[in-house]
């Protein structure tokens, strides 16, 4: 545990006080409570339902893997190169080329050799993110209403509105009447 920090339940709790279709409406919902002096600290924002999204970026193919190889070794050596300019009494701009020119080298290298082992299992690029498709705020119970109320408030000036609770009844069927009895 590291000194001073609080631990964290990583289980929410609390009442729901609105549920909202994307994190940015659930993080107003909390930014209009602090701007009201509510006490934040006893809400949480839930994710639900959370699934990973891999968006598909483009094609992989010889060109570009040596090409983003390249250029992030290049990107790394100039990081490489900057530090030891700044470190040592060397030419400055002599360290600087030096660790641009091997780092682009074993970028390429590298992503040469990384493109070579998938041996086409995943010729495309992509970027990846978990995303939810509700939020929950949640409030601690005794404070649960007023956070209510002064949410209902933003929804009313229409900036954010919460979902609202699926409340439907299930479907019941008539009671079955009995027959009376033929004789």
């Amino acid at each position: 545990m590291t000194q001073g920090m609080p631990l964290m339940d990583p289980r929410p709790s609390g009442l729901t006080i609105g549920t909202y279709d994307t994190y940015r409406e659930a993080q107003r919902a909390v930014d209009y409570l602090s701007d009201e002096k509510f006490p934040v600290e006893h809400t949480t924002i839930v994710g639900n339902n959370l699934r990973q999204v891999e968006k598909i970026t483009g094609r992989l193919t010889w060109a570009r893997a040596l090409t983003t190889g390249l250029a992030s070794g290049a990107w790394f050596g100039l990081f490489v190169g900057v530090l030891l300019g700044v470190v040592t009494n060397a030419n400055w701009l002599a360290s600087l080329l030096t660790g641009v020119v091997l780092g682009a080298f074993f970028g390429l290298v590298f992503g040469g050799l990384s493109y070579a082992q998938s041996a086409g299992r995943r010729d495309f690029t992509s970027r990846t993110a978990v995303v939810a498709t509700t939020y929950d705020v949640l409030c601690d119970f005794k404070f649960a209403e007023e956070a209510r109320n002064h949410l209902a408030k933003l929804a009313l000036k229409g900036e954010v509105s919460p979902r609202l609770p699926d409340h439907s009844i299930p479907q019941q069927q008539p009671p079955v009447q009995p027959h009376p009895p033929q004789g």
